[in-house]
């Protein structure tokens, strides 16, 4: 997983973040703390992967970010934050789109099954537009600003019961049992 993170957010997307030993993209916000939802193949290999992070811990939109939100930082037990959505540029954008929306369902599954109620990051500015299309009740957190040459943008989207359903309308939400691991 961390291998694919830096070949993605290190040598493909040109991100300034750490990595170890020249493979692996690893920050101050991977600890004993953080949830990753991943989804591997049948040899057990990673394919993709999203990190979860407690609100109440630090995280990057808190600690790195915060002036994205004019109107502070969401914080609290029940709000955590979403963020290096691994997909692997090895996969076709047909089963990029797949594998993410099978991360998309999973932590949708995850956040119901444990109370969370909102779900916060950072994401470029075409996927904020985007995550609106795929039936999210979610919203800006602030404007989008330049970061390393990119727009990018705060959001908060909100985890209801019918969160399942309203992803499902658009093709989002799909059965995840057996395909990733938390």
């Amino acid at each position: 997983m961390f291998a694919d993170r830096k070949r993605l957010f290190v040598d493909c997307l040109g991100w300034d973040v750490p990595v170890i030993n020249r493979k692996c993209e690893i920050d101050q916000f991977d600890t004993v703390g953080t949830t990753y939802i991943i989804s591997a193949n049948e040899n057990g290999e990673h394919e993709a992967s999203i990190r979860l992070i407690p609100s109440t811990r630090p995280h990057m939109l808190a600690e790195l970010f915060s002036h994205f939100c004019p109107g502070g930082v969401p914080v609290g037990p029940t709000i955590w934050e979403s963020t290096r959505l691994c997909l692997p540029q090895r996969h076709g954008a047909e089963r990029r789109r797949q594998l993410r929306n099978i991360l998309i369902s999973a932590m949708v599954d995850f956040a119901l099954a444990r109370g969370i109620t909102c779900l916060t990051g950072i994401i470029p500015e075409p996927f904020r537009k985007e995550v609106l299309a795929m039936g999210w009740s979610a919203e800006p957190l602030g404007p989008s600003m330049h970061v390393h040459g990119s727009l990018v943008g705060a959001f908060a989207a909100h985890i209801r019961r019918d969160t399942p359903a309203r992803l499902r309308w658009t093709g989002t939400y799909v059965d995840t049992q057996s395909q990733v691991q938390l």
